[in-house]
């Protein structure tokens, strides 16, 4: 399944959202520290309605603590240089989502249990990460305009890319009209 990893969210509506989109499609939701909310934010509850019961939320503390349980690596490497020899190491595809990225998302070959790093709704992911992994670095077409897309939405597009890869595997893909109890 799609590992999404955001890194240091700042905005409680948006983690929330995610945590709904990933409960409904079974994605496993990595969410590395510290964040601009509280776990007991209002919104964060609000935003992720009654699916917090069916999701898989995993807290870290710090990229060390992400690194160390997923991959099985404890080097002492700047945080850009160890999340690429952590996954390098481990054989696990491992992808950032980024305006800066030159790769198409729905060019990408999305590996079965991969892994998907979102970063800040303000900064994106820190750009020395970038460069040191930018043959992964994707990114979701939009406008010159525009600066970029929301985080949930973004996690969104990239969750459904990959499912639609994978034929959407274990998910409903009919529904009926519940008034009438029967399919049209």
């Amino acid at each position: 399944m799609i590992n999404v990893v955001l890194l240091q969210p700042e905005i409680p509506n948006n983690t929330g959202n995610i945590v709904r989109t990933c409960a409904a499609t079974g994605a496993v939701l990595h969410v590395i520290g510290p964040c601009g909310f509280s776990w007991e934010d209002k919104y964060l509850k609000r935003s992720g309605l009654d699916y917090w019961d069916i999701s898989e939320v995993r807290r870290y503390e710090n990229i060390q603590e992400f690194l160390l349980k997923n991959f099985n690596y404890s080097g002492e490497e700047n945080m850009d240089k160890a999340v690429k020899i952590a996954y390098t190491s481990a054989g696990v595809q491992t992808l950032f989502s980024s305006t800066k990225g030159r790769i198409i998302h729905s060019d990408i070959k999305f590996e079965k249990d991969c892994f998907v790093f979102f970063g800040k709704e303000t900064r994106g992911l820190p750009e020395p990460l970038l460069e040191d992994n930018y043959s992964s670095t994707f990114r979701i077409p939009m406008r010159a305009q525009a600066r970029s897309l929301n985080l949930a939405n973004s996690v969104a597009i990239v969750i459904y890319e990959y499912l639609r890869q994978y034929g959407y595997h274990d998910l409903l893909t009919e529904g009926h009209l519940s008034q009438r109890g029967r399919r049209i």
